[in-house]
């Protein structure tokens, strides 16, 4: 294994051995890709104030998320296609995932099915669902959910309509991809890849495909998609899924704090402060600059997460001691997988937890659940500098 010190390191190593369609499509935000950029870059602003002479011995970062142990308070995001990132990828994500005792977040548009999944790994994981017209199919993925022994169900809602992402338009990447001659070309050099690929029967849409009513097969995709997504959501649609869906609730894709409230009010367990990686609104605000309005305006009355941005340990160190209780990393583990399969996953989640661990010491701490805006030298304007 080559040497891994930290994400960049498992990024550089992703870029030479995944397709450029699939790399693209992890690496890309959509229009300008300002908030792609910004989501980590504004990290930066944040400073950490290093202690000294404390005691350090006996660290933890063990905590709960939605009541859930967890060895640290971080979860694996919900990424669509991660099956063609690496054969059976999901399968290979939710094994380091439940491994390393951190959740794993199956996106409805993967690769391998939820039964997949369940059927080869031994830890819950949680599902992520897309607010559907089809209220059969959703009820139905639903029970899936519950069939599998599925944890928690995480609602994104803010995917009614795709923002324009146009490298993922340039690459013919859709459901299904419409490979064109330069994407073929690309994917012949990339050998270990191709031939991982050969040797799984799980290439399309497992959840969609033989599910969804209109889609035996994966030519079927491209008309159900561009008709499934509900552009006419609102809170009241989304209190028809509570009402499918009586385990743990997680709502994610919130990144005002009126948006928060209503949350609140539609009865999830926590919601996750997200602006869909950069890739839905361009132009919008950071997870991170949007992280302190939505902890004054919810508090401790339901569980608040990060995503979006985060590449380090130090990162999840930020937002934990801004007030979230849990944080999630798309890319980072991505990039992993995309490396080294299931164990570029652990490395990942090794790298995330050593950096966490040691940063959390040198502000002082020994436990990951005290640590508060006392470590940090946060910008006076940082969350308020537009009116």
């Amino acid at each position: 294994m080559p040497v891994i010190t930290n994400i960049q390191d498992l990024h550089a190593i992703y870029r030479r051995r995944v397709p450029r369609m699939f790399y693209d499509y992890t690496e890309s935000g959509s229009w300008t890709e300002q908030t792609f950029r910004a989501n980590s870059s504004d990290f930066n602003d944040i400073l950490l104030r290093q202690r000294v002479a404390v005691d350090m011995a006996e660290r933890s970062t063990a905590s709960r998320m939605i009541g859930q142990d967890v060895a640290m308070p971080v979860a694996l995001a919900p990424v669509g296609l991660t099956g063609m990132q690496s054969a059976d990828g999901e399968i290979k994500a939710a094994r380091a995932a439940g491994k390393f005792g951190v959740p794993y977040t199956l996106s409805t548009m993967s690769i391998c099915s939820i039964e997949d999944v369940a059927e080869n790994t031994d830890k819950p994981f949680w599902l992520q669902v897309y607010t559907l017209k089809d209220d059969d199919f959703m009820q139905r993925l639903f029970d899936r959910a519950k069939a599998a022994k599925c944890s928690a169900a995480v609602i994104t809602v803010d995917l009614q309509m795709l923002g324009q992402r146009h490298k993922d338009i340039r690459n013919g990447l859709s459901a299904p991809p419409k490979l064109t001659a330069r994407s073929v070309a690309n994917m012949a050099t990339k050998v270990q890849w191709g031939l991982e690929m050969l040797g799984t029967k799980r290439r399309f849409f497992g959840n969609i495909v033989g599910h969804a009513k209109g889609v035996s097969n994966p030519e079927d995709l491209t008309s159900w998609t561009n008709e499934a997504f509900d552009a006419s959501l609102d809170w009241d649609r989304i209190r028809q899924f509570r009402k499918m869906w009586d385990g743990p609730l997680i709502i994610k894709g919130i990144i005002d704090p009126r948006d928060a409230r209503e949350a609140l009010n539609v009865g999830a367990d926590a919601i996750v402060v997200s602006n869909h990686g950069g890739r839905q609104l361009d132009g919008a605000l950071s997870s991170i600059r949007a992280l302190p309005a939505i902890m004054d305006a919810v508090g401790d009355r339901i569980e608040v997460h990060l995503d979006s941005g985060i590449r380090s340990g130090q990162d999840v160190l930020k937002a934990l001691a801004m007030g979230a209780t849990g944080t999630y990393i798309g890319r980072a583990y991505i990039y992993g997988l995309g490396a080294m399969g299931e164990a570029g996953v652990t490395r990942a989640l090794q790298v995330i937890h050593k950096e966490l661990d040691v940063s959390m010491a040198f502000c002082g701490h020994r436990d990951i659940r005290g640590v508060d805006r006392d470590i940090l030298m946060i910008p006076k304007d940082f969350s308020d500098r537009w009116q």
